[in-house]
């Protein structure tokens, strides 16, 4: 399986950014669509972003859209997430994975982030 290591959450304030990271482990990681996951408290871990292999297609959950931009750099095995424009129900443990073979990734421990009021 991919190992996923998740990093850049932090606690910051409504209306602020934050950069998250994702990277994985082998060269698989290129040839897939990469996603990512978000979980909050007492919530299903949901889909916010997508992106194709190449990076030339994406896709956003409404909740985000033209607030979060996904981005990947194949050459580093890693995926981005930037956050912008953050609200209180931004806040949730982030994920990344496989969208389409889930169980082709192991989920990492996730970043958390929290948006306060």
């Amino acid at each position: 399986q991919v190992q996923f290591v998740e990093s850049g959450g932090g606690l910051v304030q409504t209306g602020g950014s934050l950069r998250l990271s994702c990277a994985a482990s082998g060269n698989t990681f290129r040839i897939l669509v990469i996603g990512w996951y978000r979980q909050a408290p007492g919530n299903q871990r949901e889909l916010v972003a997508d992106i194709s292999s190449s990076g030339g297609r994406t896709n956003y959950a409404d909740s985000v859209k033209g607030r979060f931009t996904i981005s990947r750099d194949n050459t580093k095995n890693t995926a981005y997430l930037q956050m912008n424009s953050l609200k209180p129900e931004d806040t949730a443990v982030y994920y990344c994975n496989f969208p389409s073979l889930p169980s082709f990734g192991s989920w990492g421990q996730g970043t958390q982030v929290t948006v306060s009021s």
